[in-house]
């Protein structure tokens, strides 16, 4: 924004720069609506029916159709709750999942703010992200949504710091927390992706680097609340968890709020692991492809990956859930961390 500002001055430069984030907006809007229609659908191929295949052609319009009918919908406030708070916890959920997008960078020079602390402003935003929920769950005045909020609440935290490490083993490897510099320190083909780490032979990082990869991954699940790990939202013990008194447009929004979460979870995965907008062979045809592109096709795969563990993998058990976060991931991401620290600086000694 300040790049705007200087260059056009104060009117035009944010004029330009407020419309550089509502065109953003828009296209993440558009992209959510697909991203959803195709979880529907391969939930359905997995279970061998069709799925949405009514509204438009192939049911490509099922997602504009199910936004209208819960724009249109009446709101109900239950009786006993809070109303401003109740209104208001969707709003953040929202709202902090639009905002966390600020510092993705999706190709060379694509980024809404390119700071030097963008890891740092993901854990901010993330972190805060857990008190929509909460504050939806106590706000209902019920005992079911409350339950489920909390559950939510104990499950973000806990998968947050597994995550915090596995990201920490990156910024170890990159020397910098500004994500465009990560992704650009991963240029030259795939194998120089963070996630095979082959830049660093002879040290074999890719024994840290893979499993880190699949501990955020799962770690990713289980912080979106995605099943497996959907235990906020069990229907066969909470209903629907804490957005269970919700319906109409509050309920869409911590619904937008939540699939916005998936996708930057998928971001952050293609921007740390798999080279952010990096083709995978650094020559023609491969490099013929616009950048924006190969990051498009690599947050889709993650994201049919996510798609695929909610149809083939039964629901955990609450202990279960906590037992892998707090004695599997956490202990095994704090070592590689130290692993990872020492051979950085071994390699940059030497």
């Amino acid at each position: 924004m300040t790049d705007f500002i200087s260059e056009f001055g104060p009117v035009w430069g944010t004029a330009l720069a407020v419309g550089q984030i509502l065109a953003f907006m828009v296209v993440l809007l558009l992209s959510l609506a697909f991203l959803l229609l195709m979880d529907r659908k391969v939930w359905a191929a997995v279970q061998m029916r069709k799925g949405p295949n009514v509204v438009g052609a192939f049911g490509l319009l099922q997602s504009f159709a199910d936004f209208l009918k819960f724009v249109l919908k009446e709101i109900i406030i239950p009786a006993g709750a809070d109303r401003p708070l109740f209104i208001l916890a969707p709003l953040i959920t929202f709202t902090l999942a639009f905002i966390a997008w600020a510092v993705i960078p999706v190709a060379p020079g694509w980024v809404i703010s390119d700071i030097n602390v963008g890891i740092l402003y993901i854990f901010a935003i993330s972190s805060l992200g857990v008190y929509g929920i909460i504050i939806g769950g106590w706000a209902s005045n019920s005992k079911y949504p409350f339950l489920g909020a909390l559950r939510s609440a104990a499950q973000m935290v806990s998968y947050e710091v597994s995550i915090g490490f596995v990201i920490v083993t990156i910024l170890v490897m990159a020397g910098t927390m500004n994500l465009s510099a990560i992704v650009a320190a991963q240029e030259g083909g795939f194998w120089n992706w963070f996630v095979f780490s082959a830049g660093m032979l002879p040290w074999p990082a890719f024994l840290i680097t893979i499993p880190m990869f699949v501990i955020f991954f799962i770690s990713a699940l289980a912080e979106t609340n995605r099943p497996p790990f959907d235990l906020p939202e069990a229907e066969s013990e909470l209903v629907a968890g804490y957005q269970v008194e919700y319906s109409s447009t509050p309920y869409l929004l911590f619904m937008i709020g939540e699939y916005l979460n998936i996708v930057l979870m998928c971001a952050l995965m293609t921007v740390l692991f798999l080279g952010g907008w990096h083709a995978p062979f650094d020559v023609a045809p491969f490099t013929w492809i616009p950048p924006v592109f190969w990051f498009a096709l690599k947050v889709l795969f993650l994201f049919f990956m996510f798609a695929m563990v909610k149809a083939l993998v039964p629901r955990y058990r609450y202990d279960q859930l906590m037992r892998l976060g707090w004695k599997i991931f956490l202990p095994t991401s704090l070592a590689a961390v130290a692993v990872m620290g020492g051979i950085v600086v071994y390699s940059n000694a030497s």
